[in-house]
């Protein structure tokens, strides 16, 4: 009982190391984006309008680079846990050659589309001049985040979070040093927040790329390696966890819509409450990042107790620490939402929001982490179909039914309880893949 229990503070404090690190590089890069915004605001309704067609183009670009981390995470940490470093470091320079000329080949193919792009989002002529002026610095920042975060990808894979979550912090605050230099100072408007961005991460690429190659933890030697196979093996992963990225964008839209039907003041306060409830959650964020390369290790090393011990540990954190902030949250409610916001209509709306959603965030929390898990164990397809319940199956049908029995109020209620019930039907299923894991490793052990 006492190995046990010291295995699972030793596996606690092991998470806890990984976490932290992530949590405040999180942080920082919501700092840094809510910044950026509130500069571009200040440039007038045409560079935000701009940015507001960007912005779901930017998400699929997005989607394509955290699909591919994924897949990174998951098998260079698995292939180091069965002892494979060779191939784990081959696995590194693939990852990041495949990942940077897919970038770049998306960019193009953005740059020469982006005029049937924009008349397919419905935008008015007098945004193509801006986007033309624009999107070639934008497009530019994109692929350089796009490869730091494949750095990134490879740092966490090694079990090293604390060099991606210090240049987390060290880039977005570059970005907030250069973004009025650039935007004002320089008079580059909405192109200088871009350059300002490709600067910062450029900066960072600089510093993490000679530490990661220092480490050993990438090599372009593949002359034993079975390319096809481990592209395939990549893309295995990486296209249902891109998918998966996108199904919130799409998901965010639909709700939007509904929304929009109550008036400007209910889209007012729900942009508001959706990013209150992105900063409070921000623990979550960071495990999700933090506990794949420790499943995908545990894993390898056919060590599926600690996977279990791992998962309960966090499960139990997360509700938790979400129950302080709903409680929190609860009781400061009134006194937030007339500090996020001066409009008194606005402000009543976004009170029902802080008063009932915070209650379910626990259970959001667990269906994300269950997501992030399954990717991991290799059960990417579990981890999708995880991701499109949550959203199509109880969040958006209890948003709408909501909406038809109790109006605006209604909508509210029906976020809560499409949270619990997505938080309990994910952990049911991450329950099922870990015992068909366990079956395939015993039986591989066995012969």
């Amino acid at each position: 009982m006492s190995s046990q229990t010291s295995s699972s503070t030793s596996l606690g404090k092991q998470l806890f190391s990984m976490t932290w690190p992530m949590m405040f590089g999180i942080l920082s890069l919501m700092s840094f984006q809510l910044v950026d915004s509130a500069f571009i605001g200040q440039l007038g309704i045409l560079p935000l309008a701009a940015q507001g067609f960007t912005l779901p183009i930017q998400m699929i670009v997005i989607g394509l680079q955290v699909g591919l981390g994924i897949a990174t995470t998951a098998i260079i940490s698995r292939a180091l846990g069965a002892g494979n470093t060779r191939y784990a470091k081959q696995l590194g320079g693939l990852v990041m050659t495949m990942g940077s000329v897919g970038i770049v080949f998306f960019c193009v193919l953005i740059w020469f589309l982006r005029h049937p792009i924009l008349a397919l989002l419905s935008a008015p002529d007098s945004v193509f001049p801006v986007i033309d002026s624009y999107w070639p610095h934008w497009l530019l920042s994109a692929w350089v985040g796009a490869l730091i975060y494949f750095y990134y990808s490879i740092c966490r894979s090694n079990g090293n979070t604390l060099l991606p979550g210090i240049m987390m912090i060290v880039t977005s605050v570059l970005n907030l040093i250069l973004d009025p230099i650039f935007i004002f100072t320089l008079d580059l408007g909405l192109n200088g927040a871009a350059m300002a961005t490709t600067v910062a991460f450029s900066i960072g690429v600089l510093i993490v790329a000679p530490l990661v190659a220092r480490k050993h933890w990438m090599t372009f030697d593949w002359k034993d390696l079975n390319v096809t196979k481990s592209l395939a093996s990549i893309g295995h992963i990486m296209g249902p966890a891109m998918v998966s990225q996108l199904l919130p964008p799409v998901s965010s839209m639909l709700a939007t819509k509904l929304i929009a039907g109550f008036g400007t003041a209910a889209v007012a306060s729900w942009a508001l409450g959706s990013r209150f409830e992105f900063f409070s959650i921000v623990a979550v964020l960071a495990l999700t990042m933090s506990m794949p390369p420790m499943i995908g290790r545990l894993l390898g090393e056919k060590k599926i107790d600690d996977i279990r011990v791992v998962v309960w540990i966090s499960c139990r954190f997360i509700l938790i620490f979400q129950l302080v902030v709903a409680l929190a949250t609860f009781f400061a409610s009134g006194a937030l939402s007339r500090l996020l916001t001066s409009e008194e209509a606005v402000s009543e709306i976004l009170n029902w929001h802080l008063t009932l959603v915070p209650i379910s965030l626990g259970a959001l929390g667990i269906c994300m982490l269950m997501v992030s898990v399954s990717n991991a164990l290799g059960k990417s397809y579990t981890a999708l179909t995880i991701s499109a319940l949550r959203l199509f199956a109880f969040f958006l049908p209890c948003l709408w039914i909501g909406s038809e029995i109790a109006g605006l109020k209604g909508i509210f209620v029906g976020v809560l309880i499409g949270n619990l019930l997505a938080g309990l039907c994910a952990w049911k299923m991450y329950l099922r893949a870990l015992a068909k894991v366990e079956l395939s490793v015993q039986s591989s052990t066995n012969s």
